[in-house]
C-alpha cells in the first residue's frame, strides 16, 4: 500500500511539487499572455489606409498599428495619423518633415528637400519621375512640381506623403494660413508598425537623426509581442506538464511491474 501511494503523488513527492509548478507557469503564461493584448489595445490603434499617397512605406490597404501620442511626442521623420477639417474630416496619415521653427524648402535640381539648408536623404520616397516615368537616382525624390519655402510656425507640423507625385500634403494648402501646416494637436497617433498582409516595424529615417530634437523611439510593440508569445509558451508548457507526467510515471509502473 505505501508503495503504491508512493507511485500516486509521485516519487518522493516530487509529483506534487512539479504540479504546483505547472500550475503557477499557466498562471504566469495567462497573465503575460492577456496583460500583453490589453497593453497593447490601451497603447495602438489599427488603421486602414485607403490611399496610395504613402507609397512605397505603406500602400492601399494596408493595415498599421499607430501608437497614441501626445502632438508634443512628434519627431520629424515620424508617419503620423492626424485630423485637420481644412484637409479632410477623416484621419490622414503623411510623414513629418518640418517642425515649429524649420524653413521646408523645394526644390533642387533632383527635386531635393531642405530643412534648414541640410538636405534630406530620403530613400523611403517614391523616386519616379511623375512625367518620364524614369527612376530617379536612390535617396533622390522627384520634383513636387511647384517650389516653395515654408517658415513652420511654432506649435505646427509640415507634413509630405512618401509618394511626392500623389500625395495632397502641406503644398496642396501653401496658401493658406500657416502655409500649409497642421497643429501638433491635430495629430492622435504615430504608425509603428505594419501589420498586414506584411508584417514590419517602420524604420525611423536616420537623415533626421543630426536636426535639433533627433528621431523618436520605437513604441513598446516588440516588447508587448515577446509577452504574449513568452505567455502563450508558458501556457503550452504548464498544460503539458499534466499529461506528460502521467505517461512517464505509468512507464515507471509498467517497469516495476515487469520487475516483480
Amino acid at each position: 500500500m505505501g508503495g503504491t501511494q508512493a507511485i500516486r503523488s509521485g516519487e518522493d513527492g516530487r509529483g506534487g511539487l512539479g504540479n504546483v509548478l505547472s500550475g503557477i507557469a499557466v498562471a504566469i503564461g495567462f497573465a503575460l499572455f492577456l496583460g500583453g493584448f490589453v497593453w497593447g489595445a490601451v497603447v495602438y490603434r489599427p488603421y486602414t489606409v485607403p490611399t496610395d499617397s504613402m507609397m512605397p512605406t505603406v500602400r492601399p490597404g494596408d493595415r498599421v498599428l499607430a501608437q497614441r501620442i501626445d502632438g508634443g511626442e512628434v519627431r520629424r521623420g515620424d508617419v503620423v495619423i492626424f485630423t485637420d477639417s481644412l484637409w479632410s474630416d477623416s484621419p490622414m496619415v503623411k510623414r513629418v518633415v518640418g517642425i515649429g521653427g524649420d524653413v521646408v524648402k523645394c526644390c533642387g535640381p533632383a527635386g531635393e528637400v531642405t530643412v534648414n539648408g541640410a538636405t534630406l536623404d530620403e530613400p523611403y520616397a517614391d523616386t519616379t519621375k511623375p512625367d518620364t516615368g524614369l527612376a530617379m537616382p536612390p535617396g533622390q525624390t522627384a520634383p513636387s512640381g511647384t517650389p516653395f519655402e515654408v517658415a513652420v510656425p511654432e506649435g505646427n507640423l509640415f507634413l509630405l506623403g512618401d509618394r511626392r507625385a500623389a500625395s495632397l500634403d502641406s503644398r496642396a494648402h501653401l496658401q493658406e494660413t500657416g502655409q500649409g501646416t497642421v497643429s501638433r494637436s491635430a495629430v492622435s497617433a504615430r504608425v509603428d508598425a505594419l501589420a498586414w498582409p506584411s508584417v514590419s516595424m517602420l524604420e525611423r529615417p536616420a537623415t533626421y537623426a543630426a536636426l535639433p530634437g533627433g528621431i523618436s523611439r520605437p513604441g513598446p510593440l516588440r516588447l508587448q509581442v515577446a509577452a504574449v508569445l513568452a505567455g502563450a509558451a508558458l501556457v503550452v508548457l504548464g498544460a503539458a506538464y499534466g499529461p506528460v507526467a502521467r505517461l512517464l510515471a505509468r512507464g515507471r509502473r509498467q517497469e516495476r511491474a515487469g520487475v516483480r
